[in-house]
């Protein structure tokens, strides 16, 4: 079992991580511009990373000819999923939350770059433990 601590680290350096490529891209571009430049961040800092990672659907138990896939994936325990829109909806959040269901993750960040000030664009989800 991962600690509490070892999630709150790892999602420092998330939060950081998209402080640093705002302030350095700003708002306005491409999602995929934000995942390549967050990717490279998170790598900077010695952390594990895969992006557009295929993760199966199941259902009663049985695997589906359907993947979903998540934007990024940190240390195999931290979903991400990036936006560019002008405004983040609640059915972004839902998304969130069932890939974390899904994939069997327990913390997750949405992240809206294009926002003037990044704060208001992160969103913390946690799908069913304690953290």
């Amino acid at each position: 079992m991962i600690s509490k601590d070892r999630y709150e680290e790892i999602g420092a350096q998330i939060v950081d991580a998209a402080y640093h490529v705002h302030r350095e891209l700003g708002p306005g571009l491409l999602e995929s511009v934000y995942e390549i430049c967050m990717i490279e961040e998170l790598k900077d800092r010695g952390l594990f990373v895969e992006n557009q990672v295929r993760i199966p659907v199941f259902y009663k138990g049985k695997e589906l000819k359907k993947d979903f896939i998540v934007d990024i994936l940190v240390e195999d325990l931290i979903i991400i999923e990036l936006k560019a829109v002008e405004d983040l909806l609640p059915v972004h959040e839902v998304q969130l939350v069932t890939y974390l269901k899904l994939a069997d993750k327990h913390l997750g960040f949405l992240i809206n770059f294009n926002v003037s000030l990044i704060k208001s664009g992160i969103k913390r989800k946690i799908n069913g433990y304690i953290l």
